[in-house]
């Protein structure tokens, strides 16, 4: 085999390489059963679902941090708000819950903040 014959092979060899491969389509699955998979999968459901009750979880759990250890400590530093869920305002009929409420947003901006952290945190380890 001559020098020139060898150069030819080789340079096919690369052009088939660098020949675009057909694209393979994807059939989806045909059934209901196999489309609820393939549903499942595609758009990673358990995950998902995992995610939402370790939040609703991890949301009770900053809210009695919240009602049982934080606002107390607040009542010690600020006398008379030693229970602030019990704060009250009465409008002529009406009772407005003013202290569940700042219980809520207090609780809210914890939440939010432990959130932040988690996602730097998870942004530093390359989880993103």
């Amino acid at each position: 085999m001559s020098k020139e014959q060898k150069m030819i092979e080789e340079l096919e060899k690369i052009r088939a390489l660098l020949t675009p491969k057909p694209e393979v389509v994807v059939v989806p699955p045909k059934g209901l059963w196999n489309e609820f998979k393939d549903f499942l999968i595609k758009f990673k459901v358990l995950g998902l679902a995992v995610a939402f009750i370790m939040g609703v979880y991890l949301g009770g759990l900053i809210q009695s941090l919240v009602k049982d250890l934080l606002l107390p400590v607040i009542g010690l530093a600020l006398p008379g708000l030693g229970d602030l869920s019990s704060l009250t305002s009465v409008v002529g009929e009406q009772t407005f819950g003013v202290g569940n409420f700042l219980v809520a947003l207090i609780t809210f901006i914890i939440v939010a903040f432990v959130i932040f952290i988690m996602v730097k945190v998870a942004k530093k380890m390359g989880m993103d």
